[in-house]
């Protein structure tokens, strides 16, 4: 899962930031307005945690210019103002949530997967693809019943696709967000692909010319 860290305290963002990619997210970090609007308008994000006291531009219109432009990916905001005043104020301009400094990582990793869940359609961890089970929270799959041992980067493959809901992803569209700015070429998505159905089955993850790959018997 790809997520866009706004944050311009310099020593909070590398401390979110290593415990965001501790927990399996691909993040995309930045400590100014300018620079955030522009990422969130030109890219693909499954979330967005975004401070408000930003130089250039804060971090309120931010969000309104990208409400208002029709970008749609879950947001959280963070800020060292607490007021039931403010977090309304953040609410009507388009946030999903609200967490006030200072606060537990723990408690924002917690949020910001409800958040993709409820964004992707989901309201539990777990996800079914026909014989395949994955537990996001987690981290883990099981294949029949049966563990299955996979590397961080092939559970963010199959992550993607269960969170694409049945919408077939392209090769780029998976490099991108496997690897967020160093992205993977098509031949190394395929190479991924194909070690992945040596792992589950070569039935589980089906490929649509033209298209790209989807997971079979997706439950809803």
């Amino acid at each position: 899962m790809r997520v866009l860290l706004v944050e311009d305290d310099p020593v909070i963002g590398a401390a979110l930031k290593a415990s965001l990619e501790a927990a399996g997210f691909l993040v995309e970090a930045c400590g100014d307005g300018e620079r955030a609007w522009a990422l969130g308008s030109d890219e693909d994000f499954d979330a967005v945690i975004l401070d408000l006291g930003l130089p250039r531009l804060d971090g309120l219109s931010v969000l309104k210019r990208w409400r208002q432009e029709g970008r749609a990916m879950p947001v959280i905001i963070l800020s060292a103002r607490g007021s039931w005043a403010e977090k309304v104020e953040g609410i009507e301009a388009g946030a999903d949530d609200y967490l006030a400094k200072p606060f537990e990582p723990p408690e924002l990793i917690a949020r910001l997967r409800g958040l993709i869940r409820r964004a992707a359609g989901r309201t539990g961890n777990v996800i079914t693809a026909g014989r395949l089970s994955l537990d996001l929270f987690r981290a883990t799959a099981t294949y029949d019943g049966a563990q299955v041992r996979l590397s961080p980067l092939e559970f963010r493959l199959l992550d993607l696709l269960a969170n694409a809901g049945g919408r077939p992803l392209s090769a780029g569209e998976l490099g991108e967000h496997l690897h967020g700015t160093d992205m993977l070429d098509a031949n190394a998505v395929e190479a991924l692909v194909a070690r992945l159905r040596r792992k589950i089955g070569s039935e589980t993850i089906e490929t649509r010319r033209g298209f790209g790959y989807v997971l079979r018997d997706l439950a809803p």
